[in-house]
């Protein structure tokens, strides 16, 4: 990366500043998977995104997009701690965790290990944002008692039966649903018949957009819609930044897309 000093309008490979520690999970049944911690630099963190990327046999890891601009951008921006981490089986130029998919099954141990991370390592205020395969992994194994809300982006609901998404009326938390206009899997007014069992979900319909939430127009959306639930009452993110950042290198998970392929 190449660190610049200047005010400038914040583009799809622009990193703002953050504390970044390298850090690995442990599961339950024995595996250790591989991510990285972004905090403030300045002071502790006000909230903690626990990210769960989209599907892996499709182009899905912790360098997903939508995922590496938050970690790039959300720490400078909005003071929030944002974890990625690569689920089982999973590579990305942070490593490869151990492994092999499952198809959310064993995943499970992996959703576990993130929230265990988080609570021992005192993060506060911990929401899951997950994406696409990511939330059928929440819906499935993600209504923790230290879970202060939750965020689907791009939910497809196939994995995810009607009894477990009505297993989450107890839930009593904040469950905020991103559908794209455009979605291959789940367009707003079907998503809205599908949580409909859950009463306090809010489903948010995106107009214009697809699966992928590419373009900074989208990405902008979806980063402005996490923190003004997780950090109520915040203004829109601004769109330049005055002070050190670097460039990220356009290389392998660097695009905009940065899921080659993902189709779910």
């Amino acid at each position: 990366m190449n660190t610049v000093h200047e005010s400038t309008r914040i583009r799809s490979l622009t990193v703002l500043p953050a504390q970044r520690e390298d850090i690995e999970l442990h599961t339950a049944d024995g595996l250790t998977l591989v991510g990285e911690l972004a905090t403030p630099v300045d002071g502790p963190p006000r909230a903690t995104l626990i990210t769960l990327h989209p599907l892996p046999t499709h182009g899905g890891f912790m360098d997903s997009h939508v995922f590496r601009k938050a970690a790039w951008r959300l720490p400078a921006l909005a003071d929030l701690a944002v974890l990625r981490f690569n689920t089982r089986g999973t590579s990305s130029p942070r490593g490869t965790s151990e492994g092999t998919f499952d198809n959310g099954t064993a995943e499970r141990f992996d959703v576990l290990a993130a929230i265990e991370f988080a609570d021992f390592h005192d993060l506060p205020n911990r929401w899951l944002v997950g994406w696409s395969f990511g939330t059928e992994l929440i819906l499935k194994y993600g209504a923790d008692p230290s879970i202060a809300g939750v965020i689907l982006l791009s939910p497809p609901l196939q994995r995810t039966t009607d009894e477990e998404l009505a297993a989450w009326k107890g839930f009593g938390k904040p469950l905020i649903v991103l559908v794209p206009e455009h979605d291959t899997f789940l367009q707003p007014e079907e998503a809205r018949k599908r949580f409909a069992v859950i009463p306090h979900a809010e489903v948010i319909g995106v107009a214009d957009a697809k699966h992928l939430w590419v373009g900074e127009n989208h990405v902008y959306r979806v980063l402005n819609e996490i923190v003004a639930h997780v950090c109520l009452g915040t203004a829109d993110l601004p769109e330049t930044w005055s002070g050190p950042f670097e460039i990220a290198e356009n290389g392998h998970g660097s695009s905009d897309n940065g899921d080659n392929g993902e189709d779910e």
